[in-house]
């Protein structure tokens, strides 16, 4: 487990940058939305990005924090596959929808995504170590 102790921190670092965010659309919206590059939206709209960027933002966290206590490799990638996509459909946005190209939001969240399923595998292979 002494091995784990630096994939741990990993994953809760990456954890606490995504639960920092959360922390933003829940306490200055319109800052977060502009640390994004967006306007804050009006009546149902905001509720809708409010609503939907703390989740994604915090459900990452959780997952990280979850998966980093625990050693549990899935949760990891979980939370991978969360910003893999998001790194994708940016990618798709900007193809097919001439949005601008979010090379520094891209590069992030694929590092980010990269790290937490390099910390997952280090946490499966050692969870095989000690079933087998």
């Amino acid at each position: 487990m002494k091995a784990l102790m630096l994939p741990r921190i990993l994953a809760a670092l990456i954890g606490l940058l995504m639960a920092s965010s959360g922390l933003g659309w829940l306490t200055d919206p319109a800052a977060a939305a502009a640390s994004l590059g967006m306007p804050l939206l009006e009546g149902m709209g905001r509720s809708s990005q409010i609503g939907d960027m703390t989740a994604f933002f915090v459900g990452i966290a959780v997952l990280c924090f979850w998966g980093a206590w625990h050693c549990e490799g899935p949760r990891l990638q979980s939370a991978a596959l969360f910003l893999i996509l998001t790194a994708l459909f940016r990618v798709l946005a900007w193809a097919a929808y001439e949005a601008p190209f979010a090379t520094v939001f891209i590069v992030v969240e694929l590092v980010c995504a990269g790290l937490l399923l390099y910390v997952a595998r280090r946490f499966n292979a050692e969870g095989d170590d000690i079933i087998g």
